[in-house]
């Protein structure tokens, strides 16, 4: 089967799945009311979160800029840009695959090594992770029990209870997993010399070596307080993203700041979930939460999730398909999607 091939089924699946949470989500709602509630909504306030959003891209672009820049090879903060909106838009053809394209991109554009871009990715993967449970730690240390009695009663005690009836499969599987992980670490690195010869395992050694020098990068940024700076402007930013659409409800209009913290963190999980863009997770996790934490009915709730959600979507298409051909161009524009599909094959 061809690579993309291969790409195109796995996106099909993925979209079925997608499609199945948002049936889960919205099967016990009337589609009379809930129009009736988007109609009333006052759609003015997703002007604000719009612009947030393009604030959010160039600071993501620029943040990125700063681990690209101990590698010598510092790209156009414009194209850095675009790279960035370029992955955004992948991400609503496959999960993750944003990650990969925005990666080729800049390297098709500004001929950097990709498996380096890799490298830094994967740190700014890591430092938005880490983020999420710093907000979600300060949110309980600050006493927010809307945040810890939703993730206690519908994620923690439902995953406890599932790991305690199984727990001696569970920790078997995990020190096997480690110690096949160890096993294949150890050989890789000490058969080396043997396997760089050959074709395949030289473009791997390549690989994991570029990976490894971008991971390093965080170690050997120059302007490491203006990292974080802009980390925690991001995270501002994507609070008043989720903000701004709060107030086109009267039902979630008075949730505040907190409110708009509490949906952010629990979004955060949904828009992790294995399918387009969050697709369905998104709507499900929110209108559940804001039902468990603010006694918010299930419409309201979902009328929020699709106001937000729907709204960042179609504006990441815009923006994206922008960028994309400002990168390449209607000529060009068949070099990354063949890229990608290399890359993530």
């Amino acid at each position: 089967m061809k690579n993309g091939l291969k790409q195109t089924v796995r996106a099909i699946i993925f979209l079925a799945m997608a499609l199945i949470l948002l049936w889960l989500s919205f099967r016990d709602i009337g589609f009379q009311d809930l129009w009736a509630t988007l109609r009333r909504a006052d759609y003015l306030w997703l002007l604000p979160a719009a612009v947030m959003t393009l604030i959010s891209f160039f600071i993501r672009a620029h943040r990125w800029n700063l681990l690209i820049e101990p590698l010598g090879r510092k790209g156009r903060l414009i194209n850095v840009y675009h790279a960035v909106a370029t992955g955004y838009l992948a991400n609503l053809i496959f999960p993750r695959l944003g990650e990969v394209t925005k990666c080729a991109a800049l390297s098709e554009r500004e001929k950097i090594p990709f498996d380096r871009l890799v490298g830094t990715m994967l740190v700014e993967r890591t430092v938005d992770m880490l983020t999420v449970v710093a907000l979600l730690g300060l949110t309980l240390i600050a006493g927010s029990t809307t945040t810890g009695s939703f993730l206690s009663e519908n994620v923690i005690a439902p995953f406890s209870a599932k790991l305690s009836s199984s727990a001696i499969s569970a920790t078997m599987i995990l020190l096997l997993l480690l110690a096949l992980l160890i096993m294949v670490a150890v050989l890789y690195f000490a058969l080396r010399k043997k396997l760089s010869d050959k074709p395949l395992f030289k473009k791997l050694y390549q690989f994991t070596d570029g990976i490894i020098d971008g991971l390093k990068s965080i170690a050997r940024l120059r302007r490491r307080w203006e990292f974080i700076l802009y980390t925690v402007l991001l995270w501002v930013v994507y609070l008043l993203m989720t903000y701004f659409p709060l107030l086109c409800l009267d039902s979630t209009a008075g949730l505040g700041l907190d409110g708009g913290l509490f949906i952010l963190v629990i979004g955060s999980f949904g828009m992790a979930a294995p399918v387009q863009s969050g697709l369905g997770a998104f709507h499900w996790i929110v209108s559940r939460g804001l039902l468990v934490a603010y006694g918010i009915p299930l419409q309201e709730g979902l009328a929020f999730a699709t106001l937000s959600h729907e709204s960042q979507l179609v504006l990441i298409a815009l923006l994206g398909a922008i960028s994309f051909f400002a990168l390449f161009g209607t000529r060009r524009g068949k070099i990354l999607p063949s890229a990608v599909i290399d890359k993530a094959s």
